[in-house]
């Protein structure tokens, strides 16, 4: 630990690195909160990708695990001996990292989330350790503005329950995470709940263009821990279906812009384009627009000059909303649908797994019908999200700096 006087040591913690828009978004908004509010604080990073990392933000990281730090075995067997090799020294590697640090805060993120494929002893095992050690070590842990629900998996549960115990600081990006951490059996008496930490991002200047442009946004979606079996499937006909509706939008005369948030979600991408070059050969060029965004801020500069949004992945759809877009939310996990109930869209979505393309088409243009009454409102709920995220960067200096202050960060109002 830092003696007192100086500079207060600080690592962020998180799948980031990897190129989850999401996640970077997150983190983008607690990195402006610590460098605007506490200039002297000393920022690293353990995370998953910490050479990708340091390439992006030029600041110093760590990797999360032994295994991430000296990578795969030549062979199967070879690499299942280094995995299991890794858990056990995790246990005094994890220490060792967090002895370093006098904060360590878990920006954002569904890090207690079972919505997509997850292994108990990968993240959320390193998540656990870190909480440890941190509590070991006396540094202070935050998880600001996270997800959650409710592990059904013993295991998962264990070890997202005891992570979350050992916080010194919590808070949830809807009531529905909080609650599922109470009912996990959990303490949130004194837990926040707080918009999405993008909500915080500056907006970008708005674009004004004649065309009439849909952002569509894609995730290679393969189902849960329990879909498994299905994963191949399940991605095949949520493709299928982006891809009609895709076909639907040409024919209508509107451009498309396609959106990712993680580098996975390219296949779906080159499946839309594929298929519209291959039967829309005459329109796909001038009606079809997909360029690279390595941050949330760059999707938002994209999404700024589109009229309508259409996204799958959640912080898609937070970008959209953050820009006063009427948007579609096509729904993996409960957040978005209670995201799309704050904003009072909750009948402008639906399942994943049950996507109706027709239902699709009649929400649009019901939406599109709406648009003259649905921005107003976005604007004034964003203007709620800022003053709220505001409130928290106090109550968040205080609780991990020890810093009693009247003045707060200024967040960008800009539509």
């Amino acid at each position: 630990m830092s003696s007192p006087g100086t500079p207060a040591r600080v690592a962020f913690f998180g799948l980031l690195g990897s190129g989850n828009l999401g996640n970077h978004g997150s983190l983008d908004a607690l990195l402006a909160f610590v460098r605007t509010r506490h200039p002297e604080a000393e920022i690293s990073c353990i995370c998953a990708g910490p050479d990708e990392f340091e390439r992006q933000y030029g600041i110093p990281a760590v990797a999360m695990t032994w295994y991430q730090e000296h990578g795969p075995g030549r062979t199967r067997v070879d690499d299942v001996a280094r995995k299991m090799f890794g858990k056990v020294a995790d246990l005094v590697r994890m220490p060792r990292v967090v002895r370093g640090y006098d904060v360590v805060i878990v920006p954002g993120m569904g890090v207690f989330e079972t919505t997509l494929e997850l292994r108990p002893w990968g993240f959320p095992y390193a998540l656990f350790l870190m909480s440890l050690s941190a509590r070991m070590t006396g540094a202070k842990t935050a998880f600001v503005n996270v997800g959650a629900n409710i592990a059904r998996e013993r295991t998962l549960r264990w070890l997202f329950t005891g992570a979350a115990r050992l916080a010194t600081y919590r808070s949830y990006r809807d009531v529905y995470s909080r609650d599922a951490m109470r009912q996990m059996g959990v303490d949130t008496s004194r837990d926040e709940v707080r918009p999405d930490l993008a909500f915080a991002l500056p907006a970008p200047v708005p674009v004004d263009d004649r065309h009439r442009t849909v952002g569509l946004g894609v995730m290679a979606y393969r189902g849960t821990n329990a879909d498994r079996d299905r994963a191949d499937e399940i991605y095949a006909t949520y493709t299928a279906r982006i891809v009609e509706f895709a076909r639907w939008l040409v024919d209508a005369g509107y451009r498309i812009r396609l959106v990712t948030g993680d580098p996975s979600d390219l296949s779906v991408v080159e499946a839309v384009s594929d298929d519209l070059r291959r039967t829309r050969p005459e329109s796909a060029g001038k009606q079809l627009i997909s360029e690279p965004a390595e941050s949330l801020g760059e999707l938002m500069t994209q999404l700024a000059g589109v009229d309508v949004v259409v996204a799958s992945r959640y912080h898609n759809v937070v970008s959209a909303l953050k820009l006063s877009k009427p948007t579609i939310s096509i729904s993996y996990g409960t957040k978005s649908d209670a995201l799309m109930e704050q904003m009072r869209l909750a009948e402008f979505r639906q399942p994943i797994q049950d996507l109706d393309v027709p239902r699709l088409i009649d929400q649009f243009r019901a939406l599109e019908a709406r648009a003259s009454s649905v921005v107003p409102a976005l604007r004034a709920k964003n203007a709620e999200y800022l003053e709220s995220l505001g409130q928290q960067y106090d109550v968040l200096s205080a609780a991990l700096f020890g810093a009693q202050t009247s003045s707060r960060v200024a967040l960008d109002q800009g539509e």
